[in-house]
């Protein structure tokens, strides 16, 4: 990172805004180039919900796009889900830090070495993103885990890799709803559980197979909740993120 951008960047000098809680919902930008998200962005407050880039949207937009959203005062979630050797990995978050990313995700498959190695490189950091692991893709079936060799059950494997992660030195998890209850039962009430599979009472399923309302998440356990096409197909999204935030959906 350039000295000009950290000079510029609110999020790398305003502590009190990183440290005091955020709202549950992480909005998952699920466009195709830097224009069509800003312009959507214009529409959101970075008081009411935090930021989601994938895969596709850095790929086609790289450092750039994140670096504008942090100016703009949001808290990005960086949802690459890194899985590689363990120094690739701890490289990748710190370059993440250094960018003024909020969460970074791993594949908690990866492993404890590969883990480990992940937050030790992020610890010395002035402001260290939030470190999640993805226990089993919510899209994923028990046929589905059989044909990689995995036998346990789903719940039993989202278990398993949970506790690695949090014995790994890692914040939290991503998980559905429906095993939320259970991880903060068997992990306690300052691991962040972060659900995505969140959907409104009247939206049709998508892509994720393990879904929730907003409010029966949070009930259920959730820290944070994973929503795309609800808000940003939304006619009104702050008043839908309004809402959420209180309780009423």
């Amino acid at each position: 990172m350039n000295d000009d951008f950290r000079n510029m960047n609110p999020l790398m000098l305003d502590t009190t805004l990183m440290n005091q809680k955020a709202k549950p919902v992480i909005v998952a930008l699920d466009f195709a180039n830097a224009e069509t998200t800003l312009d959507f962005v214009r529409q959101l407050d970075p008081d009411l919900c935090q930021l989601k880039i994938g895969k596709e949207l850095f790929t086609a937009t790289g450092r750039y796009l994140v670096e504008q959203l942090v100016l703009q005062g949001y808290r990005i979630f960086l949802d690459l889900k890194y899985h590689d050797i363990p120094n690739t990995v701890a490289s990748a978050c710190k370059v993440a830090a250094d960018m003024g990313v909020w969460m970074v995700d791993m594949h908690a498959s990866g492993g404890r070495r590969m883990m480990e190695a992940a937050a030790e490189a992020v610890s010395n950091c002035s402001q260290p993103p939030l470190l999640i692991a993805v226990t089993v893709l919510t899209s994923m079936t028990q046929n589905e885990l059989a044909e990689i060799g995995i036998n346990s059950s789903i719940d039993e494997t989202v278990i398993r890799l949970a506790e690695l992660t949090r014995q790994s030195g890692l914040d939290g998890v991503v998980c559905s709803a429906q095993e939320a209850t259970l991880l903060r039962g068997q992990l306690g009430q300052d691991f962040l559980l972060v659900t995505p599979g969140i959907r409104l009472q009247n939206s049709i399923t998508d892509d994720q197979r393990r879904i929730m309302t907003p409010k029966a998440a949070l009930a259920a356990g959730s820290s944070y909740l994973v929503m795309g096409r609800p808000v940003t197909q939304s006619q009104n999204p702050i008043e839908l993120l309004q809402q959420i935030n209180n309780g009423l959906i």
